[in-house]
């Protein structure tokens, strides 16, 4: 008995967090953790179908075994989406943990964590940074990958060419 309590005690260490979505305090938020196959939304939609779910140009979802499917809109890095953390797993089933939003005029996903289904390695949904970061030899938990927003060349462009609230000639109050 004494052996088998140490064992089960040691196992429980071992078997690594137990991940779980962090609260966000936003209305109509709910934890939501379910397994799905990534898809490319466009395929999904239309049948037009490239390879590797486009490339990373597309918006990805995710299609649970029932038919429904979710709209993955946010990952855990600031003013991200979650294409980066999901392309790798283009075709394949995963498990997707984080918060589901259930607004009466829009449901959406933010996903927070996720891992080949059924048993593979959690990773945290920050892969846009990592990627943002490696892309320019930068350290990714340094302050200038952490405000990637600030000096990103394509953001500059989109800001330079259409304001900051993406209408041409719209400014803010002085």
């Amino acid at each position: 008995m004494k052996i088998w309590i140490i064992a089960a005690t040691a196992a429980a260490l071992f078997a690594g967090p137990a991940l779980a979505a962090d609260e966000w305090g936003i209305e109509y938020e709910e934890k939501a953790r379910f397994d799905a196959t990534v898809v490319d939304i466009l395929c999904e939609l239309s049948g037009d179908c490239p390879e590797n779910c486009g490339g990373g140009k597309r918006q990805l979802g995710l299609l649970k075994d029932d038919g429904t499917l979710i709209l993955p809109a946010k990952n855990q890095d600031i003013f991200a989406g979650a294409a980066n953390d999901l392309l790798p797993f283009c075709g394949r089933k995963i498990t997707a943990d984080g918060l589901l939003i259930k607004d009466p005029k829009a449901t959406l996903f933010v996903l927070q964590f996720k891992r080949l289904a059924p048993d593979g390695e959690w990773s945290r949904a920050t892969w846009f940074v990592r990627d943002w970061a490696e892309q320019r030899g930068l350290d990714r938990k340094s302050q200038e990958a952490k405000n990637w927003f600030r000096g990103d060349e394509q953001v500059k462009a989109l800001i330079e060419a259409d304001g900051v609230y993406g209408i041409p000639g719209l400014k803010p109050e002085e």
